[in-house]
C-alpha cells in the first residue's frame, strides 16, 4: 500500500461551472480530502468562491502550475498503458479532465488536455468513459494497492426519476458495497437529486 501523499488535479474543461460539476467535485473532495484536491482553470471569482471550501482552486491552466511535471500522470483513455499500483510510487500528481463527455466519446481529454503537456506520463483506467468522480475513485483505489483487474464496474446505469421514468447514464461506474452488503454504483446523491429535478444534464 502506498502511503505517500498524492494530489488529485481536476482541469475544469466545461464552458461553465454546472451544478453537476460542483456535486462531482464535492464527491471527490469527500473521498481524497480537501488538502489533496486541486481544481484548475476556474477563471470566474464567483465560481472560485463556490469551490474553495472543497479544495485548492487555481485560475491558471494546469500546465502553467509550478509543479514537477516529471512526477505527473495524466489519466487519458487514449493512453497506451493502464495505471497499476506499482505506478503509484512514480507520481505525486494525477491530472483528470473535468468533462461530462459525449457518447460516443470525442477524445476530449486528449484534445483539450493531454496534447498541451506532451512530455507527461499518461495512463488509462480502461477505455470506457467515466464521470470525473469515478475516474478519481478508480485511481484512488489503485494508488492504495488494488489492481485494476480487481475493481468492479458497471457500464451504464439508470437513475429512476419516478415510478414510470428513468434516465440512462451511458458511462462506467464503480460498484461499491454499502451497508448490509448491497452493491450500488459510486455516484453522488446530489447528482441523483439534480437529475431527478432536471431530468437530465
Amino acid at each position: 500500500m502506498n502511503n505517500k501523499k498524492q494530489i488529485y488535479i481536476i482541469e475544469h474543461l466545461e464552458p461553465e461551472l454546472f451544478p453537476w460539476c460542483i456535486y462531482e467535485y464535492e464527491h471527490i473532495s469527500e473521498l481524497v480530502g480537501k488538502e489533496n484536491l486541486w481544481i484548475t482553470n476556474i477563471t470566474n471569482k464567483k465560481d472560485s468562491a463556490k469551490l474553495n471550501k472543497i479544495g485548492k482552486i487555481f485560475s491558471e491552466r494546469v500546465w502553467d502550475l509550478d509543479i514537477d511535471f516529471s512526477k505527473v500522470c495524466i489519466l487519458d483513455p487514449e493512453a497506451n498503458s493502464t495505471l497499476s499500483s506499482e505506478d503509484s510510487s512514480l507520481f505525486e500528481y494525477f491530472i483528470f479532465g473535468g468533462i461530462l463527455g459525449d457518447y460516443p466519446p470525442r477524445k476530449r481529454t486528449k484534445e483539450e488536455l493531454s496534447k498541451f503537456i506532451p512530455d507527461c506520463e499518461k495512463r488509462d483506467i480502461g477505455k470506457e468513459q467515466m464521470s470525473t468522480d469515478n475516474a478519481v475513485f478508480t485511481v484512488f483505489q489503485i494508488v492504495h494497492g488494488k489492481n485494476f483487474s480487481d475493481l468492479k464496474f458497471k457500464d451504464g446505469i439508470s437513475v429512476e426519476i419516478n415510478d414510470f421514468e428513468s434516465i440512462d447514464l451511458p458511462y462506467r461506474y464503480n460498484i461499491i458495497k454499502e451497508k448490509f452488503g448491497s452493491e450500488v454504483p459510486f455516484i453522488s446523491e446530489k447528482v441523483i437529486e439534480y437529475l431527478k429535478n432536471k431530468r437530465g444534464f
